[in-house]
């Protein structure tokens, strides 16, 4: 069941109220019913994952609890990280190591023709699998008690608002949460629905109309030169923030419409002025599980500068293949991991730089374009492909003005349409660059009533408006 769906229209509104009349004994079954049957409306078979994967973990960390013995203690924790990435490596990876084994032999002369799994990817699976390892782990070092009650540890791992793109949630926040009992507030219901509205204008209004210039390329790609890549380059970067964040946003507004706050996971990130700051406000809840898990556990910044830089090259390598099975997501890790290495080696002049407006601005526009481009290997379907993006992005531009009108040209783009795009963009650019600096929900609710409801009014008919009726396009972290 998918956020922008007709479906999901009819579904959240009858949780919403029969939730609220609900006696608070009985909401976390709801809460856990509503959300196995949120998930099951895409594929039942794969609720088996879940399930399976809530009761092994919920009866490791109870079983870690219980012992004094540190190695049994290990054992336990090993034992769920074998069985959450074991699983995760079957569904979403054994193809992608089979056929690379095939690729590599042949480099040898050895002709071997790899057998692969016809598996569906389940649906949100590096998500709850990743809180279900953060559960057990936290449970390990002592920094939460295991849950006792089943149900409400099934319903923090499934609760539906994140089950299937995040944000990827910590124990003492989301589980006392769903614990205790939680009281109607007008305004944060008012504010979820406020922020669910811009979620749904960046995911339907601005990604989904992207979208159709960013497909029509990658999937043509031979067909493209000069500046149409980099138009679409610069689309695609707008795409998947408006996407993800769009969803996250509508998630997060889902939840406050419970009563219930789920951590922020996108903190304008295009307004970086580093790689390191991009990060802290890209997917915040993912950053942070491999800071926090990953990083840490290798050492961190506590070591000489080589293995410092070691530890980050590998926390954003897992990041990177994290998205998917593919090398270009483990280049495009690979890439950011390169870039803040080199950060930390110039930290001194570009702190000195960056001490001047002018080094300010030049600062966030390196990051802007370096994050552009890194995208373009994210986006490429092979690494050939993102090579060849590279390669030909400046064919041509020795005759500028045929360089850029011809690369609109092959786009489809018009006058008219580069001023629609551009309007769309503007407006989340705007919102953005207000949101730096202020909490724009509460910024609306203490304005004039007028400017409040006109602002309301605009957002919702453009999203009715770009609304494909009967279809609802899927978000692009679903594939993850």
């Amino acid at each position: 069941m998918l956020f922008n769906s007709f479906a999901f229209a009819i579904f959240l509104p009858i949780v919403f109220i029969l939730y609220w009349f609900m006696p608070h004994k009985y909401r976390w079954f709801f809460l856990l019913i509503s959300s196995y049957y949120f998930y099951m409306s895409w594929n039942p078979t794969y609720i088996i994952l879940i399930f399976g994967t809530t009761v092994i973990s919920y009866l490791a960390a109870i079983g870690i609890e219980n012992t004094m013995n540190q190695m049994t203690k290990r054992l336990f924790l090993i034992g769920v990280v074998i069985v959450s990435l074991g699983t995760l490596f079957v569904f979403k990876y054994l193809n992608f190591c089979l056929v690379s084994l095939g690729e590599l032999l042949k480099v040898f002369s050895i002709q071997w023709s790899p057998f692969t799994l016809d598996l569906l990817l389940p649906v949100g699976i590096s998500f709850y699998t990743f809180q279900t390892m953060s559960y057990v782990i936290d449970v390990y070092r002592g920094e939460t008690k295991a849950e006792k009650h089943f149900g409400y540890y099934a319903t923090f791992i499934s609760f539906f608002p994140q089950l299937v793109a995040g944000p990827i949630e910590r124990t003492n926040s989301l589980l006392p949460q769903i614990q205790r009992e939680q009281k109607f507030i007008y305004e944060k219901a008012s504010d979820g629905l406020k922020l669910m509205l811009w979620g749904y204008y960046k995911k339907i209004v601005v990604a989904d109309t992207i979208a159709s210039y960013v497909d029509q390329v990658y999937d043509n790609l031979n067909d493209y030169k000069g500046f149409s890549l980099v138009v679409v380059i610069f689309l695609f970067s707008i795409q998947i923030y408006c996407d993800f964040s769009g969803y996250s946003d509508i998630a997060i507004g889902t939840a406050k419409l419970l009563g219930i706050d789920l951590m922020k996971n996108f903190d304008v990130p295009y307004l970086s002025r580093s790689v390191r700051e991009f990060w802290k406000r890209w997917h915040i809840s993912l950053s942070t599980w491999f800071r926090d898990y990953v990083y840490i556990s290798l050492g961190g910044n506590r070591c000489s500068q080589f293995k410092h830089s070691l530890n980050l090259m590998i926390t954003f390598l897992a990041s990177g293949i994290w998205h998917g099975a593919n090398w270009t997501y483990v280049v495009w890790g690979g890439i950011h991991g390169a870039a803040q290495i080199l950060e930390n080696t110039f930290d001194i002049p570009i702190r000195k730089i960056k001490q001047k407006k002018i080094g300010q601005f030049l600062a966030w526009l390196m990051v802007f374009v370096f994050c552009n481009m890194a995208w373009g290997f994210f986006r490429a379907q092979s690494i050939s492909d993102a090579i060849y993006i590279f390669k030909n992005l400046f064919a041509g531009i020795w005759n500028p003005v045929s360089y850029f009108v011809n690369g609109f040209n092959a786009l489809g783009i018009s006058r008219w349409v580069l001023i629609y795009l551009s309007l769309l963009i503007g407006i989340l650019i705007l919102i953005d660059i207000v949101w730096y600096k202020y909490d724009v929900i509460a910024l609306l609710g203490r304005s004039n009533i007028l400017v409040r409801w006109s602002c309301y009014i605009i957002i919702a008919l453009l999203v009715v408006l770009f609304s494909q009726k009967g279809v609802a396009t899927e978000f692009v972290y679903f594939q993850f």
